[in-house]
Order: structure tokens, then sequence, then C-alpha cells
């Protein structure tokens, strides 16, 4: 088995690097990455980001959002957690097999004093608390799973970035499981640090004590497609926005100029059907605003830019274009 030292702490990047390992590494080794990102939000392939995500916080925290490649729920990631990936040439008797997977960390976690186990069906836990998701997908002859390593994290930040307004959002799209969770730090017999765990978790996974002679160097060719499936995909709002299931979203808000209330459908990313509701007041039928916003992109900057240039007071008296992005997004 061969690992990749990366050093990295881009989500963008350290997904691309998974990716490129699952599909495009011309190697028959099977690897073992382990990978820190950045305050991230991190969300399941087949989830609506927007009703994973508390999206003031994020914007005010400057959070990472990304889409990954495997299915699962929104999961919250900064320097106090490690990641594992495995990528395996073997489908056979893996694919869908957790606890293959898992039981390596487990007995890694297990010889430093830390009494974990696996739970339901990708869940690592110590006393019944959440320290570990796990998730997986597949490439041809190929597969990935991964899984986190809650170490030292922020706790707090977890439920505060990942717990939406309550808004009324009704979605096709999978809701994460806000189980409890905890650290394993407390848990360990000895102290050690981020450092020196990750450094022991990589040789028990690599059932070695020099893992330099199990390193794998990108060669420049790699780091190219790397950072090129990067820029084309976890870098665009089409894949960490857009790629959200349909789903129907009611937002509304009192402002000086009275109530309003937005009903619309996003499809592929894109206002699809929208109605306006509200005891505002103006001039103009409200069926002309509605119809400039049906075709935008469900992105803050996007619909900023459609509305700039409208009237607003002639639709809304006494009701801001910050009032109807605050509405539509907070």
């Amino acid at each position: 088995m061969k690992t990749i030292l990366n050093d990295s702490k881009n989500p963008r990047f350290n997904l691309a690097l998974e990716e490129y390992v699952l599909k495009y590494l011309n190697s028959d080794e099977d690897f073992v990455l382990l990978w820190q990102n950045e305050n991230s939000i991190i969300i399941g392939r087949n989830q609506n980001t927007i009703e994973e995500i508390n999206a003031s916080y994020v914007k005010e925290h400057e959070v990472n959002v990304v889409r990954r490649i495997t299915g699962g729920g929104a999961v919250y990631h900064d320097l106090g957690n490690l990641n594992f990936s495995f990528v395996t040439n073997t489908l056979k008797d893996n694919l869908n097999n957790y606890r293959k997977f898992t039981d390596p960390v487990i007995k890694a976690l297990n010889s430093l004093g830390i009494q974990a186990e696996f739970s339901g069906r990708n869940d690592i836990v110590v006393e019944g608390k959440k320290i570990s998701g796990n998730a997986q997908s597949f490439h041809k002859h190929r597969m990935l799973h991964h899984g986190t390593i809650l170490f030292d994290a922020n706790l707090g930040i977890i439920a505060d970035a990942l717990n939406v307004k309550p808004d009324k959002i009704a979605s096709k799209g999978i809701k994460s499981n806000r189980a409890r969770v905890t650290n394993i730090k407390p848990y360990l017999t000895e102290e050690i640090t981020m450092v020196q765990f990750k450094e022991r978790l990589l040789k028990y996974l690599l059932d070695t004590k020099n893992i330099m002679d199990h390193v794998y160097e990108l060669t420049d060719h790699d780091l190219d497609k790397i950072n090129e499936l990067m820029e084309m995909r976890y870098n665009t709002w089409q894949w960490n926005y857009g790629e959200s299931p349909d789903f129907s979203i009611e937002k509304e808000g009192r402002y000086a100029g009275g109530k309003i209330e937005f009903r619309f459908n996003v499809r592929e990313g894109v206002i699809d059907e929208l109605k306006i509701y509200g005891d505002f007041l103006g001039s103009k039928d409200i069926g002309a605003f509605e119809n400039v916003l049906i075709g935008t992109q469900y992105e803050e900057s996007a619909v900023r830019s459609v509305l700039k240039d409208e009237p607003l007071d002639d639709y809304f008296f006494n009701i801001t274009l910050d009032d109807i992005i605050d509405c539509l997004f907070n």
C-alpha cells in the first residue's frame, strides 16, 4: 500500500486529489491518504447545499462550502479534524463494506487507549458519541472509502455552521443526521499533538515503521491534472451549489416597506418558477419583476447583479435591494 504526503489545507485541492487517485492515477497500488481541511462544510454528493448550511454563518465566517463525490451527510471540517481515504483496486467484498475499512482505524484508535467501535451503517463512536462518519464511491474497478476523525475540532462551530434557519424548505435532498459528536483527544491515554497522531495512525494503517518506504511522489503531470480537476469541478459554483437536487423554497421577511414572501423552485441551480407575495406597496405589476429573476442562478452575487439596475421602488416601496437579498439568502 502506498501513501501520498499531502500538506494542503485547501478542501478543493484535497477533494480533487482524492478523485484523481481514484480515477486517473496510473498505478496498480492501493493507497491510504491522511489530510486536513481548513474551515469547510463538505456536502454529500446527493444533498441540497442550500438546505444543509447556515448561509449567513458561512458568509460571515468565510467557511468553504465544497461538494464531494461520495454520498452521505454534510460534515464540518477544521484543523482539529483528520480525514482518511482508502483507494483500492478491488471492488469485490469492499463496496458498501464499511466495517472492512473502518476496522483498521478502530484498531489504531484502540492501540491509543480509545475504546472506539463501529456503529450504525457507517460511523465510528466512542461511548455512543460519533467521532467518525464514512462514505464511499467507485469508478470502474477502483473504489474510494473515506472518513473523518474528530481529534480536537471546534464542536460548537459544527452546530452553528450546519444549523439552517427555520425557513420552510421542501427538498428531495438527503438531510444530514445531526448525531451527537465528540473529539477523541480527551480519551487518549497520553497527550499527543495532531501531527503525532497523524504519524502514528499512518504507520498503523501502512503497517510500517518507515512511512517513506511507502510514499508515492506526485509528478508535475499529476499536479497539473489535480489542479485542472480542481478548477473544472471543485472551484465551480455549479458543482458546489448547482448540483443540488430540485427543490421548492419559501422565504419571507418583514422590512420597513412591509412583508415580502418569495416562493420559488430551483432547477440545476437556477430559479425556474417564482411567485412573490406580501403586504408591500408598489406601482408596477410584480409579475414583471418575477420574470426578471426567472433564469437567474440562485446565488447572491448573480441575483444582485440582475437586480442592481431595476427600479425596485416601483415594485417594493421602501424595500431595498439589500432587503431583497437578505430575504432570499438569510
